[in-house]
């Protein structure tokens, strides 16, 4: 009697006792390849089927997961409205936009038109300050870093050549300047 045994990584299976009578044994012998053939066939087979399953999963989990975010991505970045009077007071904080080097910004967003000439008075006990005014568009159209009375607030003084929706960015000098600060825009007005 001969006692076949399939093998396939950690697992065996055991096939029916073979008599050893040799021409039995040759005549079993194609039954026996065939068998493991065909196991391993189906085990390639099932494999392929499992594997392309697999990788529509996670290509589906992608696809899911980075449309959301992008939603996410779109409803994160919201400059804050200055109310009426174009003056706040607020809290800098490590929640806030990250600057890339080392610090956090917060933007407020001001409606401003065509001809008029603003000041941007930002002060802080806390922290260095700089002032930054960007454009509709994103682009800057001016910055200050420390203002003229020798402090380490900013002033800002800007022309508007062009009506629309203007960010005023608040930032601290250098790393990790967070706290409490005080933002103005005033339209100064001829004499």
């Amino acid at each position: 009697m001969l006692d076949c045994h399939l093998y396939h990584g950690d697992h065996q299976w055991q096939s029916q006792k073979i008599n050893f009578s040799f021409p039995r044994f040759l005549l079993s012998l194609p039954e026996i390849l065939w068998s493991r053939l065909s196991y391993r066939f189906f085990m390639v087979k099932s494999f392929m089927v499992n594997l392309r399953l697999v990788s529509i999963f996670p290509a589906t989990a992608l696809a899911i997961a980075m449309s959301a975010a992008s939603v996410g991505a779109q409803n994160m970045y919201n400059p804050i409205q200055l109310p009426s009077n174009n003056e706040i007071t607020d809290n800098l904080s490590e929640r806030d936009i990250p600057t890339g080097q080392g610090g956090f910004a917060r933007d407020y967003l001001v409606t401003l038109q065509a001809g008029d000439q603003i000041v941007i008075d930002l002060l802080s006990d806390s922290f260095d300050t700089i002032v930054t005014l960007l454009g509709p568009n994103g682009m800057t159209i001016a910055e200050n870093d420390d203002g003229p009375d020798g402090t380490t607030n900013s002033l800002l003084f800007a022309r508007i050549t062009e009506g629309g929706n203007y960010t005023v960015r608040v930032r601290a000098f250098g790393e990790g300047g967070i706290g409490q600060f005080n933002l103005k825009v005033t339209r100064l007005r001829p004499i």
